[in-house]
């Protein structure tokens, strides 16, 4: 049973790593959408390199941040 036990756990990984992914993608095009839509009503006209790499900046430090809490041990008293 252990070999199952096994491939269950990877396959539970990658479908985690998988929907984390889609989740990613997702919150940069939301990303994308909000700083366009502020640059816009703060009467700013910035060239769709800077608005991407602006959301880029944003969507990453979010995700890193959301994930750093995970990377500690767990404390067994």
């Amino acid at each position: 049973m252990g070999i199952l036990d096994a491939f269950g756990s990877l396959a539970s990984a990658l479908l985690a790593g998988f929907v984390m992914l889609a989740f990613a993608v997702l919150s940069l095009f939301v990303t994308v959408f909000v700083v366009d839509a502020a640059a816009s009503i703060a009467g700013l006209n910035p060239e769709d390199g800077f608005v991407v790499l602006g959301a880029t900046i944003l969507a990453g430090t979010a995700i890193l941040a959301g994930g750093v809490g995970f990377a500690q041990p767990e404390n067994d008293l």
